[in-house]
């Protein structure tokens, strides 16, 4: 899954993609490098980062989404928290609706029943703005697994089928440095919830406390995180480095292979 961030104050590549034109051009550059899934998001959900009235998201959004569902001959989904941009995604032609918020906001879960697409539901704590605050679990993996598994239940109670859900366990989102690596060395967990597993590590401040914070360093500790996922059988990685990330996966599959 590549990222593309249509926002001015995303963590990493904030301000880069606002153009239209811009950001049609970073669509079909990850397409061409060999991504499966484009995910266009217009709000930061960075540590510290204001939430963005829907009408600001969308003014963000449409001119994007006009330009490059068209244009992809991959699908495209929509990284939002809020129902009225989902419904207007999805009928511009997005294929899947990513929320960090798991479908609790306000109309998500009859936005996504009504649509019919496949979602991500993500566990995080609190909002972006306090979420990296007072951070505390007294059994990380249990209680991550134990909310995805709350949410998928009311996902399809909601009338969307559970083959249509995906689930991600929020890497950075309300975590500690040790959180992370736990959820991280813990796949099968998720696995028994048989819906297939999205990690988003790429670019995260965990990985910058372990590989360094130069470009050099943090790509290295991007594609070791990559690797790690592919050996544990997870199902999509949300990267933002889109070539180096499916040259390593195709080189692991090589060799594997052989």
């Amino acid at each position: 899954m590549g990222i593309l961030n249509v926002t001015p104050d995303s963590f990493s590549d904030g301000g880069c993609y606002l153009d239209p034109e811009r950001a049609l051009e970073r669509a079909l550059e990850m397409e061409a490098q060999g991504a499966d899934l484009i995910d266009i998001g217009a709000e930061s959900t960075r540590p510290g980062a204001d939430p963005v009235p829907w009408e600001e998201e969308w003014r963000r959004l449409e001119p994007v989404l006009r330009r490059v569902v068209p244009r992809l001959s991959l699908p495209v989904s929509i990284d939002t928290q809020k129902a009225e941009v989902a419904k207007k995604a999805v009928d511009l032609g997005v294929s899947l609706i990513n929320d960090v918020n798991a479908l609790q906001g306000p109309g998500m879960l009859d936005a996504a029943a009504h649509a019919q697409v496949p979602v991500i539901l993500m566990h995080k704590r609190g909002e972006p703005k306090n979420m990296q605050q007072g951070i505390y679990y007294e059994d990380t993996l249990r209680e991550v697994v134990s909310f995805l598994e709350a949410r998928i239940q009311a996902v399809c109670a909601a009338g969307l089928n559970r083959d249509k859900i995906l689930i991600d366990p929020g890497i950075g989102f309300g975590k500690r440095f040790e959180d992370n690596l736990i959820l991280l060395q813990n796949p099968q967990a998720f696995h028994l919830l048989e819906c297939p597993l999205v990690v988003g590590a790429s670019r995260k401040s965990f990985l910058k406390t372990m590989a360094g914070s130069t470009p050099e360093a943090l790509l290295a500790g991007n594609l070791a995180a990559v690797a790690w996922a592919h050996q544990q059988k997870i199902g999509m990685v949300r990267v933002h480095d889109v070539l180096e990330s499916v040259v390593l996966l195709k080189t692991l599959q090589g060799i594997r292979g052989f």
